[in-house]
């Protein structure tokens, strides 16, 4: 994918978030844009490592490392990023990823389906396992600093 198509598809999910983050958290959009920015610029910047850097990382990954660099208490930005990135509810941009995670599925259905009831067994045990495992290790730390 080329830089611009990148830009654009991030511009458009950053507006779809902003979206999200106003009707869901009611955070005005123009409160939420420097936020949108700031992810948009990171996102960016991931993108462009993964085509600059010869190390084969995800850009998720990227944007991680990007993102704890930015907010680093040695960054001379630390504090506009994390002041922007706090007036978005990192829920809403799940909204768009919802959207798009069906869009995908959508498109392939017919493959989806001749999973049958195995990848529903799959999902369910998956789910499971990580909401049992979240729960039993909050509970180990909230045991431990002494909130409960």
């Amino acid at each position: 994918m080329r830089y611009i198509e990148w830009l654009f598809l991030l511009v458009v999910g950053a507006c779809g978030t902003g979206l999200a983050n106003y009707i869901g958290y009611e955070v005005g959009f123009m409160d939420s844009l420097p936020g949108l920015v700031v992810l948009v610029v990171i996102s960016m910047l991931a993108v462009a490592c993964t085509k600059l850097i010869p190390l084969k990382l995800p850009i998720v990954a990227y944007c991680a490392i990007i993102g704890l660099i930015a907010a680093c208490p040695v960054s001379p930005i630390r504090d506009f990023v994390i002041s922007a990135a706090s007036k978005i509810n990192f829920t809403a941009p799940f909204t768009m990823v919802g959207a798009y995670a069906g869009l995908a599925i959508g498109d392939q259905l017919k493959t989806f389906i001749k999973q049958g009831p195995k990848i529903l067994l799959v999902g369910l045990l998956v789910m499971t396992g990580t909401f049992l495992g979240s729960c039993m290790w909050d509970s180990l730390i909230l045991k431990l600093t002494g909130a409960i």
